[in-house]
């Protein structure tokens, strides 16, 4: 028996009626169903308190996360994908189907650096594959004891994808939070909406997985 996937509502605005600052203050994401159901199941300290929003206006497809966090970790020597992966970030994954043959991955970090790649099963990533910039719009803030990540992804993208069936997205969304370790060394911990019940941290996989539900 196949369990049920966990469902988000993604209410509908009017077009262009949304701003896009990076610091998630537009009144308009008062609309949006507020979801903070985030674990980590790996391990038992407690992860920083996170509040993620979106809506869409036909047009669009816009995210907001909001992170409370007061030791924010990152690293930049460059703005390489390795650096941005030694970096608190948060990430959204979509998918075409369970095969997650393939599966589309933004990791997105405090500073608004974009780690975008397509996947495939058994971690084969493709980091030469970018979102389509005109498709993509991320900006980002950060504040005395939080940061904020927002953006917007344009409908027409996720259906040349082919990631929009019947008004609903296949979606993960995830964060890494990078804690010292006693030799001042920086560890990841690993926090989901959707727990994979794996014995180690894995996000490249089936169950990690919810569902967006596009409201009319």
């Amino acid at each position: 028996m196949i369990p049920e996937m966990k469902e988000y509502e993604v209410h509908l605005i009017e077009n262009k009626q949304l701003k896009i600052s990076g610091n998630g203050d537009d009144i308009v994401w008062d609309n949006a169903q507020i979801l903070t159901d985030f674990c980590s199941p790996w391990n038992n300290k407690k992860g920083t308190e996170i509040t993620f929003k979106a809506l869409w206006d036909r047009k669009n497809l816009f995210f907001n996360f909001t992170v409370l966090d007061t030791e924010i970790h990152t690293e930049k020597k460059d703005d390489s994908f390795e650096s941005i992966g030694n970096s608190d970030r948060v990430e959204l994954f979509f998918r075409t189907d369970d095969a997650l043959n393939p599966y589309y991955c933004l990791e997105i970090d405090t500073s608004g650096r974009i780690m975008d790649f397509i996947a495939y099963p058994n971690t084969n990533f493709d980091f030469n594959w970018n979102w389509p910039k005109n498709d993509l719009v991320v900006k980002s803030s950060v504040k005395a004891n939080s940061f904020i990540v927002e953006g917007s992804i344009s409908i027409e993208s996720l259906k040349i994808f082919n990631l929009i069936k019947n008004n609903r997205i296949e979606t993960g969304i995830f964060r890494a939070k990078h804690i010292k370790t006693q030799n001042e060394c920086f560890e990841p911990n690993w926090i989901t909406w959707v727990n994979p019940n794996t014995e180690t941290p894995n996000f490249h996989i089936a169950s990690s997985f919810g569902v967006f539900i596009l409201r009319e």
